[in-house]
């Protein structure tokens, strides 16, 4: 058993999907990206101002209490929808990377911050076989209530990734991960095969001491 775990935003997609689902959202209901760029940047703000990453992850997600569940699904899959028409919605080294692991019958796992809406048709188009990422609590009604079960963040990656890894009787030396950002290392550093996509500067320190590969990052048209 071979897992090969996936950071999704800029490793995969080249956006950032909270946010970008967070634009589109507001955009279905109107907003000429006043209130967007009124809650994106309070979002921003907190984390300069040195937030902890999870707790942004979980301010993230009190922008949707009261929202209805099913129908946040079926706005990501309208969102996922319209960012593929996009011109380079994807990043060519982690679709190469993935296709690589499944035609190779790897299990393939999307590791993200990021919740269902964004990720389940993320997931079905490019195959993935699970998905670990932040999961928002809901009311009797199907509503969110504004606060989620754990923040797929840092140390929250790793705990999971650990744990499918165990679930599946993996060996982790044989597992493989990417990621894009410093807060990636709790997980890739607990895999055989780490790499890393993109430029962050702390993790590309880490990826270069240890000898781990380290890709660009060319977004791509196709998927």
């Amino acid at each position: 058993m071979t897992i090969a775990f996936f950071d999704v935003d800029e490793t995969l997609v080249d956006t950032k999907s909270m946010f970008d689902f967070l634009r589109f959202h507001l955009a279905a209901d109107g907003d000429d990206g006043t209130r967007y760029d009124e809650q994106a940047g309070a979002l921003r703000r907190a984390a300069a101002a040195g937030v902890p990453r999870h707790e942004i992850n979980r301010a993230y997600y009190r922008l949707f209490a009261g929202s209805n569940w099913s129908g946040l699904l079926a706005e990501g899959e309208r969102w996922y929808a319209d960012l593929r028409t996009r011109p380079e919605p994807f990043l060519a080294e982690g679709i190469a990377a993935l296709r690589f692991h499944q035609a190779a019958g790897h299990v393939v796992a999307l590791v993200s911050g990021s919740f269902r809406a964004c990720l389940d048709p993320i997931a079905a188009h490019l195959g993935a076989d699970t998905i670990l990422c932040t999961e928002p609590l809901l009311d009797g009604d199907g509503r969110l209530t504004g606060e989620v079960a754990v923040p797929m963040i840092g140390d929250n990656k790793r705990s999971a990734v650990l744990g499918l890894i165990a679930a599946r009787g993996a060996d982790p030396a044989r597992c493989f991960g990417y990621g894009d950002h410093s807060s990636d290392l709790a997980f890739l550093a607990e895999v055989g095969h780490p790499t890393v996509i993109g430029g962050d500067p702390d993790l590309t320190a880490v990826a270069e001491r240890a000898g781990w590969p380290i890709l660009a990052a060319t977004t791509c048209a196709a998927a």
